[in-house]
Formats: C-alpha cells, sequence, structure tokens
C-alpha cells in the first residue's frame, strides 16, 4: 500500500512539472526556481558554486519530497533559509573559502530560456536565491519546485542534460517492486 501510494504521490507531482516546464506560450510560473550566483567568475569560484550546488540540492531534496503544491515548498524553503546557509557555508570553509552565503526566497525576473526540449518563458518567478560571497559571478539554475533540473552533460557546459530526482525516486521504486 505504501509504494502505491509512494508512485501515485510521484505521478502526481510529475504532472506538476509539466504545469511548470511548457512551451512559451503557456506561462509557467507554477514553480519555484533555484538560482546559485557564484562569488566571481574566476574558476575557483566557479568550481566551489557546483559542490554548493550539490550539497544544497541533496539537503532540500529529502525536505521538498512531500510538498504537494508551489505553496507548499515556498513555506518549506522559508523556513530552511538558514540552514541552507548552514550548508553552503559549511562547504564553503571546507574548501577554503572566507565568504559566506546569504539564502532569500524572493521574487525575481528571469529572462526566457531554453534546454534541449524545455522552454522557461520570460516573467517574474519565485526563487531561491543563493549568494555565495558578493554573488558577482554565473549562476547556476535549477527548479526545485518541482524537482527538476537540468546539468551539464560530458560535452561541456554548453549541452544539458535533463535529471529530475522525479524521475530517479521512481526508477528506484520500480526496481524494488
Amino acid at each position: 500500500m505504501k509504494k502505491i501510494i509512494l508512485v501515485l504521490t510521484l505521478v502526481i507531482t510529475a504532472a506538476t512539472a509539466t504545469s511548470c516546464v511548457a512551451s512559451k506560450k503557456s506561462g509557467a510560473t507554477d514553480c519555484v526556481r533555484i538560482h546559485i550566483r557564484a562569488n566571481s567568475n574566476c574558476d575557483v569560484d566557479q568550481a566551489v558554486k557546483l559542490l554548493v550546488r550539490d550539497g544544497v540540492i541533496s539537503y532540500l531534496t529529502p525536505h521538498l519530497a512531500d510538498c504537494q503544491s508551489k505553496a507548499d515548498a515556498k513555506k518549506t524553503i522559508g523556513g530552511l533559509l538558514d540552514d541552507i546557509e548552514t550548508v553552503a557555508d559549511g562547504i564553503l570553509a571546507d574548501n577554503g573559502f572566507s565568504y559566506a552565503s546569504t539564502a532569500a526566497l524572493t521574487r525575481e525576473r528571469f529572462p526566457y530560456r531554453q534546454y534541449a526540449d524545455y522552454s522557461f518563458p520570460e516573467g517574474v518567478y519565485d526563487a531561491l536565491i543563493l549568494n555565495l560571497g558578493k554573488g558577482d559571478g554565473d549562476n547556476w539554475w535549477c527548479v526545485c519546485f518541482p524537482p527538476l533540473c537540468f546539468v551539464p552533460d560530458d560535452e561541456g557546459d554548453e549541452n544539458f542534460k535533463y535529471k529530475s530526482k522525479i524521475v530517479e525516486i521512481i526508477k528506484k521504486a520500480r526496481g524494488k517492486l
């Protein structure tokens, strides 16, 4: 019974993802984006940004797993801002950086972006913004609700592949069914 409830929850969340990831015509605003902005564009600041990304996504994923709506996700993220900073600051310190992070849940205007078959219309989105140090460098972005990420593939930063925690969880559940 628990497996059926898990699969149904994942299907509902995946359906919600389609309301966020759509064509430019649809106005995809039913999601919460995440932007991690590096201190600068120097190689070491960009490299630690990716380490922070991995740590923050790993931290957030189980907390957002039970969220059924954008409002649930915003409430959850809002309650975790200090913890998100603690995770990021720990990674920064472990890697010898003296600057800290600042996390905020805000609304910001974002430009139109397209990766592979997915497009995100220009518009104002709710977003978790995590600035590392001055936050003047290039950012990494993802959609933390529903959990939908694009990560660089093996060919470099100009090519992206789709990665979804929901798909990973469904695949794991199928293997156990």
